[in-house]
């Protein structure tokens, strides 16, 4: 029986699912800095006949992650993004410079849905990746996730520390000021990219998929319906992983 290993190596999290064929069988999450739970983890499972891994956290982490796995015979797969793969054609100017994180949250976007789409994916940073009907990836925004918002606050003004507020249209009070600008600017980016598409294409975008552990601080809050998918990246990663045992058996 063979395995598929998925490893979605982020800034602050190291996310892994083990796949017989499309069936998950284990998965995990670590912080990036508690990476060598993923020893112990790994040992309890069956070995992988392939390794997958899409890793945007530096230079550090893709060695570590060599170390990882040299406990297995297979050599991992380190995905970057190209100019088309699994139905997604890539109209960035230069397709090997998106994250592979990005690409492989469109790549499984588009397989889910197979409609134009707004894929929004928040954790450290927050993605904002657009899809036609065709699936083309048309282009996406990057910006500070939330808590990257609240520690440059913290980090450089004299704003004091003050415990996490509640969201409200017209806050009344610092904590609530914070945390209200956080999710308002988020939401505005979201909202803003509609509005784009709309002049861009001629009409709105109906389908938005959202993904991310940050996700939730902002979901109450949207004006839009959009589709809650966990592990986005995972997904992804287990269909180009797929795709490429598919292709190589028929070469």
């Amino acid at each position: 029986m063979s395995h598929i290993l998925t490893i979605d190596s982020g800034n602050t999290f190291i996310k892994w699912g083990l796949y017989d064929q499309c069936d998950l069988v284990f998965q995990g999450k670590v912080k990036q800095e508690e990476s060598a739970i993923l020893t112990q983890a790994w040992q309890n499972m069956p070995e992988p006949s392939s390794i997958i891994v899409s890793n945007v956290a530096g230079d550090a982490a893709h060695k570590n992650l060599i170390v990882l796995c040299s406990a297995w015979k297979m050599k991992p797969h380190w995905l970057t993004a190209v100019r088309q793969q699994c139905g997604v054609r890539n109209l960035y100017s230069r397709p090997g410079q998106l994250g592979s994180d990005r690409w492989a949250a469109l790549v499984a976007a588009w397989n889910q849905e197979l409609q134009a789409s707004i894929v929004i994916n928040i954790g450290t940073a927050m993605t904002v990746d657009v899809l036609s009907d065709s699936g083309d990836f048309l282009g996406g925004l990057i910006l500070p996730g939330p808590d990257l918002m609240f520690n440059v606050l913290k980090a450089h003004t004299a704003i004091p520390c003050v415990e996490l507020g509640n969201f409200d249209q017209l806050p009344a009070c610092t904590a609530d000021a914070i945390y209200s600008g956080v999710v308002q600017s988020l939401i505005g980016a979201i909202e803003r990219m509609n509005q784009v598409l709309c002049k861009h294409l001629g009409y709105s975008m109906q389908n938005y998929i959202i993904s991310g552990g940050a996700s939730p601080l902002i979901l109450p809050h949207l004006s839009i319906q959009a589709k809650v998918v966990d592990n986005l990246v995972l997904e992804g990663l287990l269909l180009i992983a797929n795709d490429q045992l598919n292709s190589a058996m028929l070469e």
